[in-house]
């Protein structure tokens, strides 16, 4: 038996999963830890990767190398997305990672990081048509899935973090910047030919921000039913998603932080990261909304699988 981890290095989180792998091809999750780093805190329109953020990533990589170094028999795949793909400082960002904490990161293309996602929803869940969205902190990938298979991809580069600095949508919301925000989303969206509306979902979202509505939503029913619902597969109507992005949106930064199932540290990026979902259920009409627990991470591991059980074939 050998041990799977994998680090994701996200624009604003950093998160550590590993997975026990048996010879047959079974697996089951030992460990999983997430540190927010905000890593694209203040890249600006130079795209430079700054000092504190660069810090506190180096010391969350080292708090997870202290968790699987003592592991027997260790696969580690390390990678980075939008954050380190978008720096103009990259070269350098990455010589640190490799002599502070001995990591090689690979620096997943938007394209790469985009199949992943498929590989990661389409394994957890019966998926023959629709779109997958991932919002990220610096960008948001799009999978058309057709006959049960990924047909196009694309990632634009916005998220939660780099939509709410550019649109000052940190705390009180203005109308013209929400606007100004919906607009850009919109525009990134209409160079993309295949979206459209002979889309007709189901809309599979992953990403922290996208899955925040669930726990929110999840919280306000176990007041009413006490049984904690599966977060992976649920289901909301589109009115009841607009209707939490309403609350959070006439709500400053720090009413955000009282919102049961809204994690604190997201409360200043929260709207940024919900204007993709907002404009996608707006243009393409979608009347629900399914979530899933299972993206990149899990797409590494089936890739991973994947690659071995090949090797075994050839």
């Amino acid at each position: 038996m050998s041990n799977f981890v994998v680090i994701d290095l996200g624009s604003n989180s950093v998160r550590l999963r590993i997975n026990h792998l048996h010879a047959n091809g079974t697996f089951y999750l030992t460990h999983q830890a997430k540190e927010f780093v905000r890593l694209s805190e203040n890249m600006g329109p130079e795209k430079t990767l700054k000092e504190v953020p660069i810090k506190r990533t180096l010391a969350a990589l080292l708090k997870f190398k202290m968790i699987y170094e003592e592991l027997p028999d260790c696969h580690v795949v390390a990678v980075a997305t939008a954050a380190v793909r978008q720096a103009t400082n990259q070269a350098d960002f990455l010589i640190r990672v490799k002599d502070e904490v001995g990591l090689k990161l690979r620096i997943l293309t938007g394209d790469e990081e985009a199949y992943l996602d498929y590989l990661g929803v389409s394994n957890t869940l019966p998926i023959s048509k629709g779109l997958i969205m991932d919002t990220g902190g610096a960008s948001t990938e799009l999978i058309d899935v057709k006959h049960g298979k990924m047909k196009h991809r694309i990632s634009i580069p916005w998220g939660s973090v780099n939509l709410s600095q550019t649109f000052k949508l940190n705390d009180q919301i203005s109308a013209s910047d929400l606007f100004r925000a919906m607009n850009q989303v919109s525009a990134s969206f209409a160079q993309v030919g295949w979206i459209n509306h002979d889309i007709k979902g189901p809309l599979i979202v992953i990403g922290g921000s996208n899955r925040t509505i669930a726990k929110i939503r999840r919280r306000q029913l176990t007041t009413v039913n006490s049984e904690l619902l599966e977060l992976h597969g649920m289901h909301l109507p589109k009115q009841e998603i607009f209707d939490i992005m309403a609350h959070g949106l006439s709500l400053n930064q720090s009413q955000r932080k009282n919102i049961p199932g809204l994690a604190k540290v997201r409360a200043d990026v929260i709207i940024g990261g919900w204007i993709p979902l907002m404009v996608i259920l707006q243009e393409l009409k979608l009347p629900e909304v399914i979530f899933s627990n299972h993206g990149l991470r899990e797409g590494l591991l089936y890739e991973f699988l994947q690659s071995k059980e090949k090797i075994k074939r050839d």
